[in-house]
C-alpha cells in the first residue's frame, strides 16, 4: 500500500490560475498549493515534472494562462484542476490565432 505524503506546488501571484510543481507530481498525489492567501489542496491528475505549472482551477478551451499575474498563453482545450500544463494543451500568446482566432 502506498503511503500518501502531501506534495507541494508554488502560487507565484494571487490571480493565478496555475501554480509550479516544487517536486515531481504523480498522478493522484494531493498536491499543497502555498502562496495564497487561503489553503488549497488539489489532485493531480497528470504526471508533472519538477518546475512545471499544475492548474489550480478549471481552464475553458482559449480561456487565458495565467502566471506571475499575468497571461502567458491560452488553454488548446479545456484544462481541469489538477491537470499538467504545458505545451501540448497550452499556444504561446505570440501564437494564440491558430487556435482561438486572434488575440
Amino acid at each position: 500500500m502506498r503511503v500518501q505524503h502531501t506534495k507541494r506546488a508554488l502560487l507565484l501571484n494571487p490571480r493565478d490560475n496555475v501554480a509550479v510543481a516544487l517536486t515531481k507530481l504523480e498522478p493522484g498525489d494531493m498536491v499543497e498549493v502555498r502562496g495564497g492567501v487561503e489553503k488549497l489542496v488539489i489532485r493531480a491528475r497528470d504526471e508533472i515534472p519538477f518546475g512545471h505549472k499544475i492548474a489550480i482551477r478549471d481552464i475553458p478551451r482559449c480561456g487565458y494562462v495565467v502566471k506571475y499575474g499575468y497571461p502567458i498563453g491560452r488553454a488548446k482545450r479545456d484544462i481541469r484542476v489538477g491537470e499538467h500544463v504545458h505545451l501540448h494543451n497550452l499556444e504561446s500568446l505570440s501564437t494564440i490565432r491558430s487556435v482561438c482566432g486572434g488575440g
